[in-house]
This record gives structure tokens, C-alpha cells and sequence, in this order.
């Protein structure tokens, strides 16, 4: 399943500070920690949780979010299926940058080991 233009331009329009509180919600109903959460978001962008607050409070696009990034090299490890897309199939990076984090904030929620989550090549 490819992405269309219009999805692309949600995503990239979307505001990470939209999205934020839901991942909070999805992996706290889980037993999961905010802390974890942030943990994950670092390993992938390099935002530490002083850095995601500030973003979240400019309310950034994730367009802007993820060129302000330094995107993990492993990143491209993240595979699978998320919101019916395969993530490797994704052509658009902002859209498959999005997909990724919604796949490490899913495997958290699912109660992966964090070793497992932070891919290591």
C-alpha cells in the first residue's frame, strides 16, 4: 500500500504536540513510563526531554520536527507494518520518519524490551 500526496501532507502538516499526549496515553495504559517514551523519541531523533518539551511547545510540524533531527543511522532497521503501511515501502521521509516513531511507540506499548526497541546493528 503506497502512500498518497494528500496523506504525505497531513503527516508532514501534523503537529508533533497533537500527537504527543496520545502516545503518552497509549503506553502509560500499558504500564509503560513517559520517561521510556522519551527515551525511545531521543534514541531515534537525538531530543532529549528538555528538547521535546521545547518542540512540543513551539508546536512544530513533523515536517520541522524531523529535519531538526538527527535521524539514528539504525533507524532504517524499524521494519514492519503500521496504520496498514510497510514502513520500508514508504518513498516519502517525513511519512515513513512518522511511521517509525508510531512503530517504536507501538513496540513499547506491546511491552518489547527496550534492547529490542533501540535497535543496535
Amino acid at each position: 500500500m503506497t502512500t498518497t500526496k494528500k496523506h504525505d501532507e497531513q503527516m508532514a502538516k501534523m503537529t508533533f504536540a497533537s500527537v504527543y499526549p496520545h502516545y503518552v496515553n497509549k503506553v502509560e495504559r500499558k504500564g509503560r513510563t513517559e520517561e521510556e517514551l522519551q527515551e525511545v523519541i531521543q534514541w531515534l531523533t537525538g531530543f532529549d526531554s528538555e528538547k521535546q518539551r521545547e518542540l512540543i511547545d513551539e508546536k512544530v510540524t513533523f515536517k520541522t520536527f524531523f529535519e531538526r533531527a538527527k535521524l539514528n543511522p539504525n533507524a532504517p532497521l524499524i521494519k514492519g507494518v503500521i496504520c496498514g503501511y510497510r514502513i520500508e515501502d514508504i518513498e516519502t521521509p517525513v511519512t515513513r520518519q512518522v511511521r517509525y516513531l508510531d512503530k517504536l511507540v507501538d513496540e513499547l506499548a506491546k511491552g518489547r524490551k527496550m534492547e529490542k526497541i533501540l535497535r543496535s546493528a
